[in-house]
């Protein structure tokens, strides 16, 4: 059975080992994040699924969110707290380059430690992971305290999976970890600088969600299952999960400006306004000079993207990987200073995409693209050939050759060159 799961299932009885510990035969892995943004939970959920999927029956998982289900007061409001300073560039811009200095990062380290420890050493013991996999930056140094405080580091492995694209805050990375996995050059760097043993890093790409593995449908036959015309271009036009980025100012320009250059049959329009509830109804009661799609929050972005010929969105990691994976060329309209920054670059300087805030800009991008529809197929090979669909696989497969491979002793070697990878096809 070459299936993913079958495969995986192979390579354990190929390799002589059990299924793991106790608890009917299952390893426990948890998953350490926080609701900081949509992309941490959605790369959790998508190494459990690929957990689920290459090793059937063989691995439980816990998605923790550490600061609202761990951590305690002040840190539980984190979450909240994340969602107005994003909103707020400077001061996000302020918080950012806080946690950079050496001397307030420990200082926070510290208060954290006193404040958090003993709720996180109690949920460990009752959890009794044999794997701690972090996906958010800010949940490295404490689990890893709190592990060599029970005396049970040598025993339960850790190993951190960066979600940044482009650059990623010092935070991500600790030197104790047993793997981190980076998804591009200017991420493994910075790995590099921070003091992680080259040996330790591995790069697949960013681990994205279950519908972006596969898809073997037409443009056609996706467009048809959603209402869409089949014989024009459509931009897609996305805010992020919250709905916020100027996404109806964007949607309006782009809309006229095709109407303008094109006429009214000339192309299409899908708006996602995410949570932002006011923004849809507003959207949808708009007179539009050529035909708009406008969907609140919505959980088949795969369908949606397959679907269209451009996407406009924020600089957010997870966006930009589906996007690439799916051919998008790109339209950057915003990023959160210092953890998005770099993605702008990254997508720029690829040439699979370019970057404006100015809504009137973006509109003429979107209307040029349309009007020249060999540079478009140009931006879309560039972009597909820098997507990683089999990332999320590639990952899971490596920590589990920790999980289920590595030495059980106490002095347990790090697996350097022994970790067996599938291939990326």
């Amino acid at each position: 059975d070459f299936t993913p799961g079958g495969l995986s299932a192979f390579r354990l009885q190929l390799r002589g080992h059990g299924a793991g510990s106790a608890r009917g035969g299952k390893k426990r892995v948890m998953l350490l994040m926080s609701d900081t943004g949509g992309g941490h939970r959605a790369s959790a959920e998508a190494l459990a699924a690929a957990f689920d999927e290459l090793y059937p029956g063989l691995i439980e998982t816990v998605i923790v969110d550490f600061f609202t289900e761990i951590a305690g007061p002040p840190f539980n409001r984190f979450p909240q707290q994340y969602s107005f300073v994003a909103k707020n560039p400077q001061l996000w811009r302020a918080v950012y380059h806080y946690g950079k200095f050496t001397l307030t990062r420990k200082l926070t380290e510290e208060f954290s430690n006193l404040v958090s420890h003993g709720r996180l050493r109690e949920f460990i013991s009752s959890y009794n992971p044999d794997m701690i996999v972090s996906v958010h930056p800010l949940t490295q140094m404490l689990p890893l305290r709190v592990l060599h405080s029970m005396g049970i580091r040598k025993r339960v492995p850790f190993v951190t999976v960066v979600t940044d694209l482009g650059g990623a805050h010092p935070t991500w990375f600790h030197r104790d970890v047993d793997r981190v996995f980076v998804p591009s050059d200017a991420v493994r760097k910075v790995a590099r600088r921070c003091g992680v043993d080259d040996a330790n890093i591995r790069q697949f790409g960013l681990p994205v969600r279950p519908t972006f593995w596969h898809e073997t449908r037409e443009k056609d036959q996706v467009r048809r299952s959603l209402g869409m015309r089949k014989d024009i271009p459509a931009a897609l036009i996305v805010g992020g999960g919250d709905g916020v980025g100027g996404v109806g100012r964007v949607a309006r320009a782009v809309a006229k400006r095709l109407y303008e250059d094109h006429g009214r049959e000339s192309a299409q329009l899908v708006v996602v306004c995410g949570k932002n509830e006011k923004l849809r109804r507003d959207l949808e009661k708009e007179h539009w000079p050529v035909q708009v799609h406008v969907k609140g929050f919505v959980s088949n972005m795969s369908e949606w993207m397959a679907a269209c010929d451009t996407i406009v969105t924020k600089a957010g990691p997870g966006t930009i990987a589906e996007a690439m994976i799916r051919g998008l060329p790109i339209i950057l309209s915003n990023y959160l200073p210092g953890q998005e920054a770099g993605n702008v670059p990254f997508v720029t300087e690829a040439g699979v995409g370019a970057f404006t805030r100015d809504p009137v800009a973006i509109a003429r991008l979107v209307s040029e693209w349309f009007g020249d529809k060999d540079k478009l197929e140009l931006m879309s090979r560039r972009a597909r050939a820098m997507g990683r669909p089999r990332a999320t696989y590639d990952i899971a497969n490596s920590i589990c050759d920790i999980l289920f491979f590595a030495p059980s002793e106490d002095k347990r070697e790090k697996l350097s060159g022994l970790d067996l990878q599938v291939l990326t096809f």
